[in-house]
Formats: structure tokens, C-alpha cells, sequence
């Protein structure tokens, strides 16, 4: 009979690529995952690896193993998801990873009113980017991800996965008070494609929309700084450094020398939550999606 713990260190090492790899994910000694591993080439009768440098190769055997493992690993998620809802028990661990403005917008509302309605619910938050969230929850890692795409390049996800939308997330203009721009009540987007632009973190998904957008009007963005810091972007805009697209959700106060302008068309991005569908009846998933909704319903004001 083979062991699904077992089972779950040989696919945690498929996955992460070595021993030291798979005791990490899996919060276990280096020593364990390699009991475990023993013992499972035991039970098959073949080895499952072999030595690749500073890594493993899987066998052909573990190749054919790990296939079956995703299988089986999914249906006891989907087994355990009945279970809890056979009690309707919102209790246990969940992982939910945010992305930075959603941390800010959401959480602050979400997690007192789960902690309220569900004291046996212990929610451990991460704050990650929309595509640093995925593959935790491809691996099994996560349960829940709150993420956001901007329209015109959306996040794309793995099968098996189920989606919620939260909210749309409009974006203003943020720039030095004294610009010339910024007492307009409303700017054209075609009058701020040359702004010398704060952008987000070079090669993440809301720098690369930027310069998509920018160019899809016949410009060339000039990008001065990259800069992942939401404080740091407006402190540097403040000084008269650029410009910068602000999300709402989240912004929270703006310092002086600061001034932010709606634009048209509106620059909207799209805030949602996902998760694996196979663990879509767990009453966990489904509290702490609620309570995103209705914190979504009254986001934190800018």
C-alpha cells in the first residue's frame, strides 16, 4: 500500500527539483524527506532518483509515479473539501497571498470580520505580486489568491483553478502639484503618453501594461525610475522626479505635493480572488471569499 505522505515528498521534490527544495516547501528536515523517499523506493521495488549536480533526476518509475501523485493528491484535497463541508466547519489554516494594494484596500476589513465570525480560522496572509501568487497555489502551497490584471492583460491562469471577481480598480494619474497637468479635472490619455513615468518593478505585470498601453497610442514610454515601494513612488513624484499611475484601492493619503487626476479612458484593473477548484466546498474557501466580497463592496477609501 502506498503512502500518500510519501507520495506528497516525491511530488514536492518533482516540483522543487531537489531534496533541500522539498523539505522546505513541505516544512520538514532535509533528513525526513529523505526517510520518506527510502522507504517509498521500498514499497515500488526501483529508484525514484538519481543525482543531477547540485539536484535530482527523476526515474522513469517516479516520471510515472508523480503523474498518478497529482491525481491522487487532488482527490484527497477534494476528499478533505467534503469533509468539512459534511461538518459546515469553518476551522483550520488557510495561506491567502495578496498583492500589495489589495493587502492595503481589503485586508484591513476581511480578516477582524473573519476573525469574528470564525475564531477556529486562522488565516496566515502573504503579500506577493499577481504572478509570484501562482505557482504556490499550482503546487498545492496556497489555498487562495488575491490578485489584480489590468484590462487589456490579464493574468493567466493554470487549469483547475476557479475565480471570483471583487471589485474593478480604477487608476489616476499621480503627479507634482505644480505640473501643468495637475490641476486639470480630467486629462486625455493621449496628453500623458510622454510623462516621464514612475513605473512598478521592471518586468512585472503592471510595468509591462504600462509600456503596452503606451504604445498602443503610437508612443514610447519614458520610464525614469522602476520602483516597487508604493510610499517610495509617491515621495519621488512628490519631489518633482515623474509621474506614475495610482490604483485607488489602497492609495490611502497622498503627501503633499502630490496630486492625482482621472484620465479617459479609464484605466481600470480588475481585482480577484482564485483558488483550486477542487477545494471549492471547503466552508474555509468560501468565508474568506465572502469576506473579501463584502470588504470589496466598501473598500478602504483613497
Amino acid at each position: 500500500m502506498l503512502s500518500v505522505d510519501r507520495l506528497r515528498v516525491l511530488h514536492a521534490i518533482a516540483v522543487h527539483g531537489s531534496l533541500s527544495a522539498a523539505s522546505q516547501a513541505l516544512h520538514v528536515t532535509n533528513s525526513a524527506v529523505s526517510q520518506q523517499l527510502t522507504k517509498l523506493e521500498r514499497e515500488v521495488g526501483q529508484p525514484l532518483v538519481e543525482r543531477n549536480g547540485r539536484g535530482v533526476r527523476l526515474t522513469d518509475a517516479a516520471e510515472l509515479l508523480v503523474d498518478h501523485t497529482s491525481r491522487i493528491l487532488s482527490l484527497v484535497q477534494q476528499a478533505e473539501a467534503d469533509l468539512e463541508a459534511h461538518r459546515d466547519d469553518v476551522t483550520g489554516h488557510l495561506r491567502l497571498s495578496a498583492t500589495p494594494t489589495a493587502v492595503r484596500g481589503l485586508l484591513p476589513q476581511a480578516l477582524p470580520a473573519l476573525r469574528e465570525a470564525h475564531p477556529g480560522l486562522r488565516v496566515e496572509l502573504y503579500e506577493e505580486e499577481p504572478h509570484e501568487s501562482v505557482p504556490p497555489m499550482v503546487r498545492g502551497e496556497a489555498d487562495l489568491a488575491m490578485v489584480v490584471d489590468w484590462v487589456g492583460r490579464p493574468l493567466r491562469l493554470p487549469e483547475g483553478m476557479t475565480r471570483a471577481p471583487l471589485m474593478d480598480d480604477v487608476g489616476d494619474i499621480a503627479l507634482p502639484a505644480d505640473h501643468p497637468l495637475a490641476h486639470r479635472e480630467l486629462l486625455e490619455l493621449d496628453e500623458i503618453l510622454d510623462l516621464p513615468w514612475i513605473s512598478w518593478g521592471r518586468g512585472s505585470i503592471c510595468d509591462d501594461w504600462l509600456h503596452d498601453i503606451i504604445r498602443q497610442r503610437g508612443g514610447e514610454p519614458n520610464v525614469v525610475h522602476n520602483v516597487e515601494e508604493h510610499q517610495t513612488k509617491l515621495a519621488l513624484i512628490a519631489a518633482g522626479i515623474g509621474a506614475a499611475v495610482m490604483p485607488r484601492l489602497g492609495r490611502g493619503p497622498l503627501p503633499e505635493g502630490v496630486r492625482v487626476v482621472p484620465v479617459q479612458p479609464a484605466l481600470v484593473r480588475q481585482v480577484y480572488v482564485f483558488w483550486r477548484t477542487d477545494a471549492s466546498r471547503r466552508p474555509a474557501i468560501r468565508a474568506v471569499v465572502r469576506a473579501l466580497r463584502e470588504a470589496a463592496a466598501h473598500p478602504t477609501e483613497p
